[in-house]
């Protein structure tokens, strides 16, 4: 019989253990006011080996526990972490200004980042711990009920921090919940800053004595992205975002492709031969192109003679509008110069200079400086970037108000404006008043223009003419197509008559408000305002309101193979194959340049003084074999075969070259140094101004004209 066991006594101050202690001794009960401390066992029926062995599981299992302690006191420091950053989100809600003040040193990270170390590094103890340390002092006299026991309360523990944590998340996820739907309503990036902020302590701090501000750094490295602001940083970003940006240029419109304006096979000439430019007339307005200031002691304007522009170099084509003047060089450049009030010159000249005090008396006619607008009174580039790359320039236009250039495959681009009788009509159907050069995408295959004062027409490959522009006094030559559409109705280029293989165009020309085109059998034909017979037809001469309606043939012509035909505003001027210079229209300023004695009751209208004012039928001019001829408002130019430059008609203001203002009665050929000797290729008249051109010459040549025209410049009447 073994011996009997005898119970240890139990420590001075403790109560005997009851049966339920008895059953899980070793085990921590709870009392009133917490848990007592481990009862020690007071049985031992384990011999020497078998103490041993449960010393050694002990062991395991107090390393299992505290693997497990550990676990734990990580999470509720990490709780703890999560409730301070929740606390901290709490106090960012209830004032933003506040949370400026908070959030800055998180942006920095290492000072905050330093308290979360210490509060990691340094742990209170927990129960658990006590207890543990407290059952390894109880020595050999623990058993395996013992050991079971505090597993079991060890479950117990983990249980409870388990819902402890549960309820903890919950109450995160409820303050989460109410942050985002306050958030949802300020700005989206504030919303991302606070999830940013949300997560960012929910990564795992180093246990010990290392320090989670290097951690927090690289957090903040990865997401780089603002805190929340407060209102008043919030208020710095929205004045910065509002603040005044450069706004982009815009582009210039891109070169077509496909469709009309791309690049086709050129069937155009396209002018080489450079030419002199020589100028005369008023010039107020910056139409000669010679500047605002003196050149070489002489001012840019009231120029009497011609005189050689020293801003044109190159130039191979021009063309006269009412009061300004465009120019082709040779290296496909556009130069203009003139008014610019309805953006006929295709570019900005805006000037803010220009007034001076009148009644100032240090102010004298020899300052150098006319007043005129610099940018318009010297010949300035316009950008071609909308045309297509390759693309080569044959003819330039101009009308009072608008600019036109025809390239070498047919295509027409255009700008400025196009007027009527009650102000501007438009350039478009949808542009009022056109800038920059734009294509005329009604046009192609194109083969020459033609421009009166509001109209153009164009001649195509077919041979039809299509005109556009104002047709207030049927200058267009077509029935509108919509009465209620206005004069805007003309905008649109269309074909002014009824064209076949059989009848075909082959050259155009304007006046100021008549047209004419001659066709493939030599026969001329007319349309447009007719008041004094400036289109060579009888019908209504003489009445205000005559017009010609449609084209019709001048019958008054059929006997002349004309090869050129060109109008002012109220006369008209051709020349023909054989030479002959013909004109007809107005009489009273001249402009058909015929001595008074050839009008007579057959040829002529008279008025009620009984004066001849209208010259009804073409009619040749003795002594001219001319070549080529132009007209302007009321002044006409010849050329003959020698390249001499003959002119007549009204000169008030010096713009027949002649040197006077009196009016020049039959063609006077133009003599004076700058154009002696030179051989003139091409002529054009605007209203107060004219301009001739002539084969350019070399330097050395050039430089002994500058030496006669100085000693020209002492004889009476020079320019």
């Amino acid at each position: 019989m073994p011996p009997r066991r005898r119970l240890a006594a139990a420590p001075p101050g403790t109560k005997p253990l009851s049966k339920r202690s008895s059953a899980t001794r070793g085990a921590p009960t709870r009392g009133k006011k917490g848990r007592d401390a481990v009862a020690q066992n007071v049985n031992n029926k384990s011999d020497d080996g078998e103490r041993d062995e449960e010393q050694e599981q002990q062991q395991e299992q107090q390393q299992e526990q505290q693997q497990e302690q550990e676990q734990n006191e990580d999470k509720e420091q990490e709780q703890d972490v999560n409730e301070e950053q929740e606390q901290n989100d709490d106090d960012h809600d209830e004032g933003k200004e506040k949370t400026k003040k908070q959030a800055e040193p998180l942006r920095r990270g290492p000072k905050r980042g330093t308290g979360r170390a210490a509060r990691i590094t340094k742990p209170t103890a927990a129960p658990a711990q006590k207890r543990i340390a407290s059952a390894g002092k109880s020595g050999s006299g623990k058993t395996n009920a013992t050991a079971k026991a505090r597993s079991k309360q060890l479950d117990l523990d983990r249980e409870a921090t388990r819902q402890r944590d549960q309820s903890t998340a919950e109450s995160s996820g409820s303050r989460a919940s109410k942050r985002k739907r306050e958030e949802v309503e300020d700005e989206d990036e504030d919303e991302e800053e606070e999830e940013e902020l949300e997560e960012a302590p929910k990564q795992k701090k180093p246990r010990g004595g290392r320090s989670a501000p290097k951690k927090k750094i690289k957090v903040q490295a990865e997401e780089p992205k603002p805190v929340p602001t407060s209102a008043k940083s919030r208020d710095t970003n929205l004045k910065a975002a509002s603040a005044p940006k450069t706004a982009p240029k815009k582009p210039a419109p891109r070169p077509r492709t496909r469709g009309p304006g791309a690049r086709g096979a050129p069937f155009n000439e396209v002018p080489t031969k450079q030419l002199d430019v020589f100028v005369f007339g008023e010039g107020s307005s910056g139409e000669l192109g010679l500047g605002s200031k003196k050149h070489d002691g002489k001012k840019p304007i009231d120029v009497k003679r011609p005189r050689l522009n020293h801003n044109l170099k190159g130039v191979v084509a021009l063309a006269c509008g009412g009061m300004h003047c465009i120019a082709l060089t040779h290296d496909q450049t556009i130069l203009t110069w003139g008014v610019n009030d309805d953006k006929a010159l295709g570019r900005d000249t805006f000037w803010e200079g220009g007034t001076r005090d009148v009644d100032d008396e240090d102010d004298s006619e020899d300052e150098d400086d006319t007043g005129v607008n610099p940018r318009e009174s010297t010949p300035g580039q316009v950008d071609l970037s909308v045309l297509p790359e390759g693309t080569k320039i044959a003819q330039v236009a101009a009308s009072d108000s608008a600019s036109f250039i025809l390239t070498d495959d047919g295509w027409v681009y255009g700008w400025g404006t196009f007027r009527g009788s009650d102000g501007i009509i438009g350039f478009s159907e949808h542009a009022r008043i056109q800038e920059t050069p734009a294509l005329i995408p009604e046009l192609k295959n194109i083969t020459k223009l033609a421009c009166g004062s509001n109209h153009v027409l164009a001649l195509d490959l077919s041979g039809k003419v299509f005109t556009w522009g104002s047709g207030g006094q049927f200058q267009l030559g077509r029935k509108p197509i919509s009465r209620l559409a206005g004069p805007s109705v003309g905008l649109t280029p269309q074909p002014c008559g009824r064209f076949t293989k059989k009848h075909r165009a082959v050259s155009v020309g304007a006046g100021s408000y008549h047209s004419f085109y001659i066709d493939s059998d030599d026969q001329v034909w007319a349309w447009g305002l007719n008041n004094y017979s400036q289109t060579g037809l009888s019908e209504n001469t003489g009445e205000d309101d005559a017009m010609v309606l449609q084209p019709q043939v001048v019958t008054s012509l059929q006997d002349h193979k004309v090869s050129q035909v060109v109008g002012g505003e109220h006369h008209s001027v051709a020349c023909t194959t054989e030479g002959k210079l013909l004109t007809w229209g107005r009489v009273d300023g001249h402009q058909v340049g015929h001595p008074s004695s050839l009008f007579n009751r057959q040829n002529s209208v008279y008025d009620d003084n009984k004066k001849p004012r209208i010259l009804l039928e073409p009619t040749a001019a003795n002594g001219i074999k001319a070549t080529f001829v132009a007209a302007g408002t009321d002044t006409s130019f010849a050329i003959d075969e020698a390249g001499k430059v003959y002119s007549w008609g009204f000169s008030a203001n010096y713009q027949a070259g002649q040197g006077t203002t009196d009016d020049i009665e039959v063609p006077t050929a133009i003599e004076n140094t700058a154009i002696r000797d030179r051989r003139i290729v091409w002529a054009g008249a605007g209203g107060q101004y004219s301009v001739i051109a002539a084969e350019a010459e070399d330097d050395e040549v050039k430089d002994k004209e500058v030496e006669d025209k100085e000693v020209e410049d002492n004889v009476p009447n020079g320019d």
